[in-house]
């Protein structure tokens, strides 16, 4: 008898928490009311409080999906509008697309009978376009406000504009605690009031809040800054492998190189444990992974094994994962950051603030106490700033700019934003948008090109290539290029440590143009051989996943130029063609550079590359075709900042005369 009632046989812990045990759960009849009674709701709440994944059902059963509408749950990453929808769907045991669905960029899970909508901020932006007034919604949720990301700013800004013209509407905006009394202060403009009682708000709206309980979490500091903080990020999650008690790990670094390498070291440490032992299951996210790939993270780790979960700051606020009781803060993130003298964006590693090292602590206290491990010194927390600097204030604002033209602001100083943007940074983007024949003389949106650069969801120098593509004969290609790019270098698959295979790998598809049509080579071959063949991919150490995202990717570019008339003839897969590489090169490199001139740079005696105004030296990525190749003038795609390098990635060849041909007003010739 006495074997059945070992408790830990027959007893498996529940993968989710009651709904009912959210600490949202509470507060719903004051949440519904508050939405009830005025226009704007802000809700501040941890994440893994529930906000996300509840407030939309309370609404819905309180009756806001009658009469058709719907209500949209904004998110500003991808990976969390995916994920949540995902959660949503299973709790209403719907299937995902129908009562519940979602919408990012190239993959739209939702149909007319969706009620319950999550999306990012930049497609909800997108159906304003079609439909000004979102006439469709009733609520509109805008998550995680407080990251400040462009669209998030942009989206405010039109939601308080439609505010003034529908007055039925609701919205509703989450975020942390310290801006909540901002955003109310945006909506309610001069109605904006405090009472006696301290109560702050007036008809517009209010704040609630519905923290969770957390619990306590120990935070530990290096005692001296730590030389390289992937290495020191893996020996840390061995240190608490062997010495702390149950729980998983969750680890920020800054970006996918880094995360590879941090779960690569793990798998190898790891495998030199003692057979006995527990094991470690390192798992990676960040953004380019494909949907199937994170929900991976979501999954229990297996029996007698610790899940390490090795991330961007993606999960510092979008999303929660259960079961984590220990944190790694690398004290980084990846943060845009725009030169408006170079007119060059840069992804760049700088030191988070401490609002962000406050919320990375506290996803280690969601369940029972845990701890952080700090990979910084005290002083260092102390010198960080207090909060992160709105994107709207450090990026490229050409697709801003073009993105409110296209919803009919034209005034874009009068615009309401809620921080402003420097003045040199809306300059420069208009000029950008000018040299791309995006706006005319008046600053206006040229028709066609402007409105239909405004309607493709790619940055306006992409776009501007594929509409130029008709013209010279190789739009076929060029959408197949403008795939490839999207995928931010996830083509190959880097093998462990050695490099060998790799490189002959990608001689195999080499052109000597350079990257972007290697990647045209490496389409036709998966479309012809790969599709059918996951081993062909592997072995020719290509990403399989990846490339069938292209391939999707590819075939709804395709289908957006449809709408604008602008067909593509195919010539593959029906009759595969050996692509004459002669003419249709030069095409192409012409056609690059119609949209790309802002980033060309020229190659120097020693390797590197300057760019055109000198200011700037560039080295081209380990990972293009142009490492260690020589070229006179090139043109790229992307910067990435890594340490004291600037790296180029995505290079191609192209002729001096192609950037005064097809941007006189951008170059002089000096």
């Amino acid at each position: 008898m006495a074997s059945e009632l070992d408790i830990g046989t027959n007893f498996i812990p529940s993968l989710y928490k009651p709904p009912s045990l959210l600490p949202i759960a509470r507060h719903k009849a004051a949440l519904l009311y508050l939405v009830e009674t005025y226009p704007v709701t802000i809700v501040v709440g941890q994440t893994g409080s529930g906000k996300t994944t509840q407030l939309p059902q309370y609404l819905d059963q309180a009756g806001w999906c009658a009469g058709g509408k719907a209500i949209a749950v904004t998110q500003p990453r991808r990976v969390a509008a995916t994920t949540v929808a995902a959660r949503v769907a299973e709790e209403l045991r719907c299937k995902l697309g129908e009562d519940v669905g979602y919408s990012i960029r190239f993959e739209d899970q939702s149909s007319a009978s969706t009620r319950i909508k999550f999306l990012t901020d930049g497609m909800l932006l997108r159906e304003a376009l079609v439909d000004p007034l979102l006439s469709r919604y009733s609520v509109i949720m805008v998550d995680e406000a407080h990251e400040r990301s462009l669209s998030t700013d942009i989206l405010l800004g039109v939601l308080k504009k439609i505010l003034k013209r529908r007055s039925e509407l609701r919205v509703v905006v989450s975020s942390a605690t310290l801006q909540a009394e901002s955003f109310l202060r945006f909506f309610a403009g001069n109605e904006f009031q405090r009472d006696p009682d301290g109560e702050i708000g007036g008809s517009v709206g209010k704040i609630i809040s519905i923290e969770g309980r957390t619990y306590p979490v120990d935070m530990l500091f290096l005692e001296s800054p730590a030389e390289d903080y992937v290495e020191r990020s893996v020996k840390t999650v061995f240190d608490i492998h062997l010495q702390e008690g149950d729980g998983d790990i969750l680890v920020f670094l800054t970006g996918r190189e880094e995360i590879e390498r941090a779960v690569q070291l793990i798998s190898e440490r790891a495998a030199t444990l003692h057979p006995k032992a527990q094991s470690l299951q390192p798992l990676p996210l960040y953004s380019g992974l494909t949907t199937d790939q994170q929900m991976y993270v979501f999954e229990p780790a297996g029996e007698n094994t610790r899940k390490v979960v090795v991330s961007t700051n993606i999960a510092e606020a979008s999303v929660t994962i259960n079961g984590i009781v220990y944190v790694i803060d690398c004290g980084f993130a990846k943060l845009r950051a725009y030169n408006p003298n170079t007119g060059i964006e840069t992804l760049t590693a700088v030191p988070i603030s401490k609002a962000a090292a406050v919320q990375r602590a506290g996803r280690a206290g969601r369940t029972k106490p845990g701890k952080c491990f700090r990979l910084y010194t005290q002083q260092a927390y102390e010198q960080l700033p207090e909060a992160t600097i709105p994107e709207i204030q450090r990026s490229n604002l050409a697709p801003v700019v073009m993105q409110l033209k296209a919803l009919g602001i034209d005034n874009i100083v009068r615009f309401d934003f809620l921080t402003s943007p420097p003045a040199d940074l809306v300059v420069r983007a208009f000029e950008l948008l000018y040299s791309l024949g995006a706006v005319d003389d008046y600053a206006k949106l040229t028709k066609p090109l402007g409105t239909r650069m405004a309607e493709l969801a790619i940055d306006p120098m992409m776009a501007r290539v594929l509409l130029s593509a008709q013209s010279f004969g190789c739009l076929s290609e060029i959408l197949t290029i403008a795939a490839m790019v999207s995928l931010q270098g996830a083509v190959w698959v880097q093998n462990d440590g050695d490099k060998k295979p790799l490189e002959s790998s990608r001689r195999k598809f080499a052109v000597e143009e350079g990257d972007h049509l290697t990647y045209l080579n490496v389409y036709q071959a998966f479309v012809t051989k790969g599709k059918k063949d996951s081993k062909w991919c592997r072995d020719n150490l290509l990403n399989y996943r990846s490339l069938q995202r292209a391939v999707s990717i590819r075939a709804q570019l395709k289908r957006y130029l449809e709408r604008f008339g602008v067909k593509a003839d195919e010539h593959f897969p029906s009759q595969p063609r050996q692509v004459d590489l002669a003419k249709p090169a030069e095409q192409i490199q012409r056609c690059l550079t119609t949209g790309y001139f802002a980033h060309a740079a020229r190659m120097q005696p020693d390797g590197t590359f300057k760019t055109i105004s000198g200011g700037l030296t560039l080295h081209a990525h380990p990972s293009s075709l142009m490492f260690n190749r020589k070229a006179d003038w090139v043109i790229f795609h992307e910067i990435l900042q890594t340490g004291e390098k600037t790296f180029i990635r995505d290079i191609t060849k192209i002729e001096k005369r192609y950037l005064l041909e097809y941007a006189p007003n951008y170059y002089k010739v000096q």
